[in-house]
């Protein structure tokens, strides 16, 4: 028999490591706070740092992030008018916690870095793929 729930439980609060995930565990999320720690960028300039994330996804972490505080968009007063994403003091706050994270990502990639193979005629080259 399953158990009941009571009608007037009061909700737990989340630990301190899900508040950080709660804003930290969008996909691309880290990435974006991780490049726009090197100044402002735009959505363009975004999208050629992290190729891999789409136009869709990237609007949609971006805008999550400023409803969160993370970052600000800045609408430039040019013509025609562009758009500036930069970290806020907030964002900034992340910023410890993702850089321990790349330090664990280089010492992780050292460990696995196994002799390349010869490129195959039409691969990738060894300087490309050692990147």
């Amino acid at each position: 028999m399953p158990l009941k729930r009571r009608k007037n439980r009061t909700p737990t609060p989340l630990c301190p490591l899900s508040e950080c995930m709660a804003v930290l565990g969008g996909a691309w999320t880290p990435n974006i706070i991780w490049y726009l720690s090197e100044g402002p960028r735009r959505f363009s300039e975004l999208r050629s740092d992290i190729p891999l994330v789409s136009a869709k996804v990237l609007t949609q972490r971006l805008r999550e992030l400023e409803d969160r505080g993370v970052i600000a968009r800045n609408v430039m007063p040019t013509s025609p008018p562009s758009v500036e994403y930069v970290l806020t003091e907030h964002g900034a706050e992340f910023l410890p916690a993702i850089r321990a994270i790349v330090e664990v990502g280089h010492r992780l990639k050292q460990k696995r870095k196994p002799e390349a193979p010869p490129a195959s005629p039409g691969g990738p080259t060894a300087a490309h793929a050692a990147g």
